[in-house]
């Protein structure tokens, strides 16, 4: 019986949301040095140079979907709300969207409540080290209190981030910067991905505190490489089953980018590691659908 499949963790590269970094000429040679031999190790084609329209974007997802049995993908970025839930409406039965609009800005939370009540997403997905206030200002309040009282799955991205040249020093780079969050709106179930992408042990103490924390398993986790001290995949997998169970912990892909498309090296070396390390069928369908299914309201 092949595995149920719900992508977590996916970003439809938007024409709109094409960007470059600033960053310093040696720094980007550096980046492309890694990001080449990064290729190599998964045997990844390079990124095609030119966007191809969303049309095309969303036609290839659903070829991906069907070649890899994905039962739907979570689009957690989109170039923009409004065109991720154009997305979103041309495949409904496929797609899942979430807001992800800045925080911090003025209107917030209204403009969640558009996202969620008139474009049809269904979550929200921010950046830790792109916050320009804490947590727990204030002005968030209305924002976590809408979050919770629809009990809308929040996706944040904690920890390192943009790779070389990119954001590693930050004041709330850490999972722990939103703890007094997480233990306030228990009925916000919030999901970490990458396994804290370098904030490992943070994560495991920020779910180890608070039973809406779930951690997300998404890329190839090769921060790891960069750890102090000897860690791998299915050392993580391990700590994370051994802290919160297979119910708290959701499989993700984080996807972007053709001609590579659907990483399936990722999923099948996750399956492999969740089979070494004695996993049921049961508990496998939880890691790989049924929790995703069950915060999205699906089951």
């Amino acid at each position: 019986m092949a595995q149920k499949v719900l992508d977590f963790h996916v970003h439809f590269h938007a024409k709109s949301n094409q960007f470059h970094r600033n960053i310093h000429p040696a720094i980007r040679a550096y980046q492309q040095e890694l990001r080449m031999k990064w290729r190599e190790k998964y045997g990844f084609p390079e990124p095609e140079k030119e966007h191809p329209g969303n049309e095309v974007m969303i036609e290839r997802w659903v070829k991906e979907m069907e070649k890899y049995h994905l039962s739907k993908v979570v689009f957690l970025t989109g170039g923009g709300n409004d065109t991720l839930a154009q997305v979103i409406q041309k495949h409904p039965d496929k797609f899942i969207g979430f807001a992800h609009h800045d925080p911090c800005q003025d209107g917030a939370a209204e403009e969640l409540q558009r996202a969620v009540e008139e474009l049809g997403l269904s979550g929200f997905k921010a950046f830790g080290p792109l916050m320009t206030i804490s947590f727990d200002d204030p002005k968030l309040k209305p924002f976590w209190r809408y979050l919770a009282d629809k009990k809308l799955p929040t996706l944040i991205h904690f920890g390192i981030q943009g790779g070389p040249g990119g954001i590693v020093d930050h004041p709330t780079i850490s999972p722990l910067s939103i703890a007094r969050v997480v233990q306030e709106y228990v009925d916000i179930p919030f999901i970490f991905p990458h396994f804290g992408a370098g904030y490992w042990q943070e994560l495991l103490h920020l779910a180890w505190s608070s039973p809406n924390v779930h951690i997300d398993t998404s890329g190839s986790n090769d921060w790891v490489r960069w750890m102090p001290y000897p860690l791998t995949l299915k050392d993580l997998f391990a700590k994370a089953f051994d802290t919160v169970g297979p119910k708290r912990v959701i499989f993700g892909s984080d996807a972007l980018w053709f001609p590579r498309g659907f990483p399936k090296v990722y999923l099948d070396e996750q399956l492999r590691i969740c089979d070494e390390l004695g996993l049921s069928q049961e508990e496998k369908d939880l890691v790989f659908h049924d929790n995703a299914a069950r915060l999205l309201g699906l089951v």
